[in-house]
């Protein structure tokens, strides 16, 4: 079964959250379907921890609506949330337990019958590379392998959808490696949001990334579009909505630049350029730019977030 005819396990619509006058997140759309490692970029202040915590319910919108598996999020938070494995920026680790008895009790909360905790510990320490280490104190562990034990807290209840926020952070060169294997093996099994502003580590192991700027999605498209495939800038002075764009034929997907402008990737070996050279002149879309380039996915993330990041300067 292909990604895009996969189940929805999670899906957010208009997804806001307000601090006083400000807006950390507005009306965010979010469709992750099993099988994905989806990544989640963007600059610091751009709204990825706070979209992080409302998709697993720790922190409430102030509007919009998330399902986890079709259920309610806002109206049955426990049954939705028991399909949810999380690991925040911050594992949360209790430095006097032993990696045994942390999982054990995470299990607990989780609510892994007695007769499956054995089999739960053994399989997420294995799939951790935790095997060695449960009786060591959590504490005494490198950083490292304390993400790992967060990320194994995460996974013992063999949860449909795993949320990863920032978990390389720190880490050495040596540890990323182990920590990117490490994610890449939970996306055989488990489907995988993942927040990072490390391009690389994007890169590396996710299908399709999402860049958040100012609160707002401004890109979201598989990871092969990104990798110097060929993509195409077009401007309108009555710009139509992304998705008619994305409709036409040679378009692998179309992304708002904002002013009326668009990010257009083309499928492969395609050049959608006459497409919407014919869509703007049927629709009266005005068309004022046109030009097809290469780009990185640096050179998509630093054009897409300039703005944040001088603002945070």
């Amino acid at each position: 079964m292909g990604i895009r005819t996969a189940e929805v396990l999670i899906e957010a619509r208009g997804l806001t959250r307000r601090y006083g006058p400000t807006v950390a997140v507005k009306e965010l759309d979010l469709t992750l379907r099993k099988g994905e490692i989806v990544g989640l970029l963007g600059p610091n202040g751009a709204g990825k921890s706070t979209t992080m915590k409302m998709l697993t319910g720790n922190l409430a919108p102030s509007a919009g609506e998330v399902t986890i598996k079709g259920i309610s999020l806002r109206a049955e938070p426990k049954a939705a949330k028991s399909h949810i494995g999380y690991l925040p920026e911050q594992p949360p680790v209790y430095p006097e337990l032993t990696v045994d008895e942390y999982l054990r009790f995470c299990a607990n909360l989780h609510g892994v019958p007695g007769k499956q905790l054995g089999d739960a510990l053994t399989s997420a320490k294995r799939d951790c590379g935790l095997a060695d280490v449960g009786s060591r104190l959590v504490g005494n562990l490198s950083k490292g392998y304390q993400q790992r034990v967060g990320i194994a807290q995460a996974i013992i209840h063999r949860p449909s959808v795993v949320i990863l926020d920032e978990p390389t952070v720190g880490l050495d060169p040596i540890q990323i490696r182990e920590i990117r294997t490490l994610i890449a093996e939970l996306g055989k099994a488990h489907t995988v949001i993942l927040s990072s502003h490390i391009l690389p580590e994007i890169q590396a192991v996710c299908d399709r990334v999402m860049i958040i700027a100012r609160g707002t999605v401004v890109y979201n498209e598989p990871i092969s579009a990104t990798n110097n495939q060929s993509s195409v800038v077009c401007g309108f002075r009555r710009p139509p909505q992304a998705v008619h764009l994305a409709d036409l034929e040679g378009v692998d997907g179309a992304s708002p630049l904002g002013d009326g402008r668009f990010i257009v990737s083309a499928l492969k070996n395609a050049d959608p350029r006459d497409a919407i050279v014919a869509a703007a002149a049927t629709n009266d879309w005005g068309l004022i730019e046109l030009h097809a380039q290469q780009r990185t996915l640096e050179e998509i993330f630093v054009e897409l977030t300039s703005t944040d990041v001088r603002a945070a300067a």
